[in-house]
C-alpha cells in the first residue's frame, strides 16, 4: 500500500503497536487510575452523608471527625494512586518513544539511498528527535488520565441517577451548548493544524540549510538573503499558530465558561423539586454537591483533544516513513555466492520519472580491476551504487557469483562490499573509532596497522591527539583529503572481497593520491576492485575500462585498446593529459 494512502490509525492503535512488552504497563496504569478516581469520588459521598446526618440531628463530634479523617485518607489514596499511575505510564511511554526512534533509524538503513536523500534532513531529524519527543506528555498522561477523567463523571452521573433521575438529566443541560462551542472550535482545525506542521517543517528545513551552508553564505555575501528566508519561514510559522489560536479563542472561552455551569439548571429546579416535596433536603444538598464535580473532568478530557490530534498526526508521519518501500531483501539469504564475479544483466534504473541507465550488461571478473569512466552525469556512479546495493534495479538483475543480490540478506551482502564515495562521511568520534567501524572487534594495534598500510598513519600522528583526535560532526575538523583517507582506511579495515571506490581520492593532492593508490593497490590484491576516477592516469593499468555515456556502455577494453577504438575515451584522455600537471605520475597504480 502506498504510504500516502495508508489508513489513519487511532492513537491507541499506535501506542499498542510500539509499546511491545510494555502494553501491560499501560493497562496497569489505567486500572490504577480508575481506582484513584473511585477514591477521588468517595469524599463527595462522605460530604453528602455528613450533611444528611447533620440535618437528621446527629450532634456527635466523633462521627464527623471519623468521616472527615476518611475524606482525608481517600484524598491521600487518590493522590498516591494518581502518582503511581503516572509513574507506570511514564515508564511505558519512554519505552514507546525509544521503540519509535529505533524503528525509524532501523527503517532508514533498509531504505534505498535515493528515498533517504529525497527526504529533507531537517524533516527527518525533526521527526526522530523533536516531534517524537513532543509526544511524551500526551502518551504519558492521555491513557490513564483520559480514562480516569472519563470514568469519574460517568460514575458520578450513575450515582446521581440513583438519587433522582430528573436531576441527573438536568446536570447535563450545559453539555449541548458546550458541544456546539467545541464543534465551532474544531471547524477547520485539521487544516489549521496541518498548516502549523507544514510551516514548522519548513522552518526546520530552512534552519538546517542555513546552518549547513553558512560557509557558502559568508563566502558569497549571501547572509542577508539567506537570513531573510529563515526570517520569513519563522514569521510564517508564528502566523500559522496565531491564526489558529485567534480562530479558537471565542468558542473555547464559551465552552469553558458554559460547560461547568451545571448549577444554573440543577440548583433552581432541584430547589423547586424540594419545595414540592419530590426531593428531600439531604438529597437536594447531595446532588448539588455532586453536580459541581460532574463536568470539570469532562473539560479535562476535552482539553486533551489537541494533544491527541498532535500525537496522532506525528504517529501518522512516523507510520508514513515506516511504510516506505524497502530494498527487496530476504531476512536470511537464499543462496551464498561461491565466488565474487559480478554481472549486471540488462540493468535499467531511473530517478523518479527519468531513466538514467538503459539496459546495462557488464561482467566484472573476480579479482580484477575495473574502471568506470565517462562524462559527468553519464551514470557511472549510479552503476557503482547499484552494485553496492544502495538502490534496487528497476529492471534486470545484478549477480555476485551467479547469485542475484536480491536473494541475499542485507547483512550478508553488506559483508561482501566495501564502498567509499567521494563525499566521505565521518562520525563525531575519534579517528581510531571511525577506522574501527570497518571491523568493530579490531584491536587498537590492528587499527593502527591498517592506517600504516593505507598510508595515513603519519598524518594521523600529526593531529592534536593522534588516533584519539575527535574529528567533529561529519569530520568537520579535518580537510576533505584527510576525511577521504580515513574513509579508505575504514574500508580497508572491513577487508571485504569487493571494493568500490567512487572518486574516493577526488579531494586529495597528486602526491597523496599516488601514495593512497599504491596502498590501495597493495591492500586490494586478490579483491574485486571497481574504481571511478576523474584522473584517467590513475586507471590506465586496469584490466577493464568501461566507458559510460548517456546511461549506456559506449565501449570497454584496456587503456591502449580504447585509445584506438573509442573516440570519446581518446578525447577524455587528451583533455586529461593537456590539463595534467607535469609532476603527476604518468602510469596508473590500480593493478
Amino acid at each position: 500500500m502506498d504510504a500516502k494512502t495508508r489508513k489513519q490509525k487511532g492513537i491507541l492503535t499506535y501506542i499498542l503497536q510500539f509499546a511491545g512488552e510494555y502494553k501491560s504497563s499501560y493497562i496497569k496504569s489505567v486500572v490504577i487510575a480508575v481506582i484513584g478516581v473511585a477514591f477521588s469520588l468517595a469524599p463527595y459521598v462522605l460530604m453528602g452523608d455528613m450533611v444528611r446526618k447533620l440535618l437528621s440531628g446527629e450532634r456527635k463530634f466523633n462521627v464527623y471527625l471519623v468521616e472527615g479523617l476518611l475524606m482525608a485518607l481517600f484524598w491521600i489514596l487518590r493522590v498516591s494512586f494518581h502518582t503511581q499511575s503516572t509513574k507506570t505510564s511514564h515508564k511505558a511511554t519512554f519505552q514507546v518513544i525509544g521503540n519509535v526512534r529505533i524503528a525509524l533509524v532501523d527503517k532508514l538503513s533498509r531504505l534505498p539511498l535515493g528515498t533517504v536523500q529525497e527526504m529533507p534532513s531537517g524533516a527527518l531529524k525533526n521527526i526522530i528527535c523533536e516531534r517524537t519527543d513532543s509526544m511524551e506528555p500526551t502518551l504519558a498522561h492521555v491513557v490513564p488520565e483520559f480514562t480516569a477523567n472519563l470514568c469519574a463523571p460517568v460514575l458520578l452521573f450513575v450515582y446521581i441517577l440513583t438519587i433522582d433521575w430528573r436531576v441527573a438529566l438536568l446536570s447535563l443541560t450545559t453539555l449541548p451548548v458546550a458541544a456546539i462551542a467545541m464543534m465551532w472550535m474544531m471547524k477547520d482545525s485539521g487544516e489549521r493544524f496541518q498548516k502549523t506542521q507544514d510551516t514548522t517543517k519548513e522552518l526546520n528545513d530552512t534552519a538546517v540549510e542555513y546552518i549547513g551552508g553558512i560557509e557558502v553564505i559568508k563566502a558569497f555575501g549571501k547572509a542577508e538573503s539567506s537570513y531573510q528566508r529563515f526570517a520569513d519561514a519563522a514569521e510564517e510559522n508564528a502566523k500559522s499558530f496565531i491564526d489558529w489560536m485567534q480562530a479558537c479563542i471565542i468558542p473555547f472561552s464559551l465552552g469553558m465558561v458554559i460547560a461547568p455551569a451545571t448549577l444554573l439548571s440543577v440548583l433552581p429546579v432541584s430547589a423547586l423539586f424540594t419545595m414540592h416535596g419530590t426531593l428531600s433536603l439531604p438529597d437536594f444538598i447531595m446532588v448539588v454537591i455532586l453536580a459541581c464535580g460532574l463536568i470539570t473532568p469532562l473539560i479535562t478530557v476535552m482539553s486533551y483533544n489537541d494533544d491527541i490530534s498532535k500525537a496522532t498526526s506525528i504517529f501518522g508521519e512516523i507510520d508514513e516513513v515506516l511504510g516506505l518501500p524497502e530494498l527487496k531483501r530476504p531476512e536470511t539469504s537464499k543462496y551464498i555466492p561461491k565466488n565474487h564475479d559480478i554481472a549486471l544483466n540488462h540493468v535499467r534504473f531511473g530517478y523518479e520519472e527519468k531513466e538514467v541507465l538503459h539496459g546495462i550488461d557488464l561482467k566484472i571478473p573476480e579479482g580484477s580491476v575495473t574502471a568506470l569512466v565517462g562524462p559527468s552525469g553519464s551514470g557511472k556512479s549510479t552503476i557503482a551504487r547499484l552494485i553496492a546495493s544502495l538502490w534496487d534495479v528497476q529492471e534486470g538483475s545484478i549477480t555476485i557469483g551467479d547469485v542475484d543480490i536480491k536473494d541475499m540478506s542485507l547483512t550478508d551482502y553488506n559483508s561482501q562490499i566495501a564502498y567509499v564515495s567521494q563525499d566521505s562521511f565521518l562520525f563525531d568520534t575519534s579517528v581510531r573509532e571511525n577506522i574501527r567501524m570497518g571491523h568493530p572487534s579490531a584491536s587498537d594495534r590492528e587499527v593502527e596497522e591498517i592506517a600504516r598500510k593505507s598510508g595515513c598513519y603519519d598524518f594521523i600522528m600529526k593531529l592534536e591527539n593522534g588516533f584519539d583526535t575527535i574529528v567533529g560532526g561529519s569530520g568537520a575538523h579535518l580537510s576533505g583529503g584527510e576525511r577521504q583517507r580515513i574513509s579508505i582506511a575504514r574500508a580497508m579495515m572491513k577487508n571485504a572481497p569487493i571494493l568500490i571506490l567512487d572518486e574516493a581520492t577526488a579531494y586529495t593532492d597528486p602526491e597523496n593520491e599516488a601514495m593512497i593508490q599504491k596502498s590501495v593497490s597493495a591492500l586490494s590484491k586478490g579483491k574485486t576492485l571497481i574504481v571511478i576516477a576523474h584522473r584517467l592516469s590513475t586507471i590506465t593499468d586496469s584490466e577493464q575500462i568501461v566507458v559510460i555515456k548517456g546511461g549506456n556502455i559506449e565501449a570497454r577494453g584496456t587503456h591502449t585498446e580504447l585509445l584506438t577504438s573509442c573516440a570519446l575515451y581518446r578525447n577524455m584522455w587528451e583533455t586529461h593529459v593537456y590539463a595534467k600537471d607535469t609532476d603527476d605520475t604518468e602510469g596508473g597504480v590500480f593493478a
